[in-house]
């Protein structure tokens, strides 16, 4: 297949997905690609939004390829959408924050190092597809065992679990507070990039 037509018709894709694609679907739509040539394509792509100054980007996210809109534009697409801002109570940003650490990690575990029930908010989270039943721990009763998902990563912007902040960093921004933003990003550290599913509060979880 001619060389452009082939990064036209995966531009194509990416505006047509709502999620990230991943290389490995990416080499099933393209069987007789290289691998290696469908990333060099991707990051043709990349620099060629970023050199155009468009309204959006290419993310490499959840090991996948997602295009997103620059989070500046956020208050127009919410008007559009008619969707609330994405947040989360800071009692499940703190159990899913465990989780992201720990997993996988059963709900006996989190309530041991939180101190309050989790039932409500791990329900939520599954709900949510922001969590997921990984398994069950080889002790007596098999609690279940909870892990991430690719949502998880989709929605903060992160490639792999591996690049979540280290405890060390987080220690250094408590020490000298400053919002960590993308340079993407508007300024709001609550804003996250589009596309993402709209999530309703739930202050109400403890």
């Amino acid at each position: 297949m001619e060389r452009n037509k082939l990064r036209l018709i995966i531009e194509s894709l990416l505006f047509a997905s709502d999620a990230p694609i991943t290389l490995k679907k990416f080499q099933e739509i393209f069987p007789e690609i290289p691998p290696k040539e469908l990333q060099e394509l991707l990051s043709k792509l990349q620099e060629e939004y970023e050199g155009l100054d468009r309204s959006f980007y290419l993310r490499e996210v959840a090991k996948g390829y997602q295009l997103c809109t620059k989070s500046e534009y956020s208050e127009w697409i919410k008007k559009l959408k008619r969707a609330r801002p994405f947040r989360l109570s800071k009692a499940t940003m703190e159990t899913l924050a465990i989780i992201a650490y720990k997993q996988p990690i059963t709900r006996a575990e989190i309530e041991q190092i939180r101190g309050v029930d989790t039932a409500g908010i791990l329900r939520a989270l599954l709900e949510k597809k922001l969590i997921k039943i990984s398994g069950k721990k080889d002790v007596p009763g098999k609690p279940l065992l909870y892990s991430t998902t690719p949502k998880f990563l989709t929605m903060f912007g992160l490639k792999e679990i591996k690049d979540l902040p280290t405890l060390e960093d987080i220690e250094q921004l408590e020490e000298h507070p400053k919002p960590v933003i993308s340079k993407k990003s508007s300024g709001n550290p609550e804003e996250f990039p589009y596309p993402q599913t709209p999530v309703p509060n739930d202050e109400n979880q403890s």
